[in-house]
């Protein structure tokens, strides 16, 4: 499975940011159809975002369309269903059903052109009132769907959230992203984008406290957000060390019997131990997908 810290935005109607956008280093790409790109040219931009997700990259190649009560929508999917395409970002899902339509119709245009089914992914952002209050349903209603992805900007809009610096107002709606992914089986979720581009320090915090919370990675805006994300994403050095130690130790202590040890002066059993497991198989990913 790829490794996902750090998704790009990148407007599909601007060859050159495209084009730039898939050599930044980002895990996955995602060539926007949808608000970065004028009403007037959203067709036109839909050939344009497939033919560079069709030209030789490192990362993971996504299109967000336009939302499923559009008038572009079903013209997205038509278009950007494809090869070379490895998923597509849904954005304003507010219910199961809205995810289940969406899937429903990708499925239909794999098996029409002869895709794989199943084989593209299916992102739905939850930036809605309506979506954050239907989140459980959500995480259940599509099967090819492995991951959520949280959208503060309208989320906090539609809320009437005042979205601070210090995002303390977003601890809730975070942390229930992360318990209902893992109740519904899913992978750890998607955070949100970070808009104060003058505000590096800011940005820092986000990341890290986006990690903290459990997420598994963030939506990027700018191509400095990238090694940011990948860097604060990655496990160091240190956490390295100690759950390899952990794990050794841990190894030694089964082997006589024992299920409850110390290491360094921390009390280690059996959750403890698979969350080093986790850590370094996390680590050999990143290392994997980076040679």
């Amino acid at each position: 499975m790829p490794v996902f810290r750090s998704f790009l935005f990148a407007p599909g109607n601007h060859a050159r940011r495209v084009e730039k956008c898939l050599t930044l280093g980002a895990d996955a790409v995602i060539l926007d159809l949808e608000d970065a790109v004028a009403n007037a040219e959203k067709a036109a931009t839909r050939s344009v975002v497939v033919e560079a997700l069709q030209r030789p990259r490192r990362c993971q190649g996504y299109v967000r369309v336009n939302s499923l009560g559009t008038q572009w929508c079903h013209g997205d999917f038509v278009a950007v269903v494809a090869k070379g395409v490895d998923g597509i970002i849904v954005p304003k899902i507010e219910s199961a059903g809205d995810l289940q339509t969406a899937e429903w119709l990708l499925t239909a245009l794999e098996r029409e052109r002869g895709l794989p089914e199943g084989g593209i992914d299916l992102i739905p952002i939850i930036e809605t009132a309506a979506g954050f209050s239907s989140l459980a349903s959500i995480a259940r209603a599509a099967r090819r769907t492995r991951r959520l992805a949280f959208g503060a900007g309208d989320f906090t809009l539609d809320v009437g959230i005042t979205w601070s610096r210090d995002e303390t107002e977003l601890l809730p709606y975070r942390s229930a992203f992360v318990v209902e992914s893992r109740a519904a089986g899913l992978e750890p979720p998607l955070d949100t984008v970070w808009v104060s581009l003058n505000d590096p320090e800011g940005f820092q915090r986000s990341v890290q406290r986006a990690k903290d919370l459990g997420f598994q990675g963030k939506l990027c805006i700018h191509p400095d957000q990238v090694p940011v994300v990948n860097d604060c994403f990655r496990p160091t050095d240190a956490e390295l060390a100690h759950a390899r130690k952990v794990l050794a130790a841990f190894a030694q202590a089964e082997r006589d019997g024992l299920a409850a040890i110390q290491v360094d002066g921390q009390f280690v059993d059996y959750p403890i131990v698979y969350r080093a497991q986790r850590l370094v198989a996390r680590a050999d990913a990143i290392a994997a997908a980076q040679r």
